[in-house]
């Protein structure tokens, strides 16, 4: 007979640029924490992309949407390899969003490279409400860029934010 292994708390990386974070991005962590009990939202540092968006500006705008939550969710960043970051914060599962089918061939390669590099840590898909499904930070940016309203796509700091960034 095996001994049972106490409990511990489920912990899970959720990484993105988060450029700025939208609806969609809201709803796949609000998912995430009814699966897990503690969602990280990482956001990723890539010398290669040139956010809106400063990285302490992303983190902050994250932290704001959750206010609610507690410690259940932490907003923090990362570079490098996001496998070594998620044993390092003792996450059992990457969460992923997948908005298309096109999303798919992508994250399923990510997804197998992460497997290979570490077996401890699962890649968990899941899917934005059909509301938030054809959402993305740069279409967000985009829209806001040329004047569009985004005000229901964005939370209302967000949304405040991009005025002050496109200002008409």
């Amino acid at each position: 007979m095996s001994t049972p292994r106490p409990a511990r708390p489920t912990i899970a990386i959720y990484p993105g640029t988060f450029d700025p974070i939208t609806f969609g991005h809201i709803d796949i962590i609000q998912r995430g924490l009814n699966l897990f009990d503690k969602v990280i939202v990482t956001v990723a540092i890539n010398p290669s992309k040139s956010p809106l968006f400063s990285l302490e500006e992303r983190m902050e705008m994250i932290r704001k949407s959750f206010d609610n939550e507690g410690d259940r969710v932490e907003v923090d960043s990362a570079s490098g390899l996001l496998v070594e970051y998620a044993v390092k914060r003792n996450a059992t599962a990457i969460i992923r969003g997948l908005r298309a089918v096109s999303d798919f061939d992508y994250e399923f390669q990510l997804a197998l490279m992460n497997r290979k590099l570490e077996r401890q840590v699962d890649s968990i898909f899941l899917m934005p409400g059909l509301r938030w499904i054809f959402i993305s930070s740069s279409i967000i940016r985009d829209a806001a860029r040329h004047g569009g309203n985004v005000d229901d796509m964005v939370p209302a700091h967000v949304h405040d934010m991009l005025k002050r960034k496109f200002p008409r």
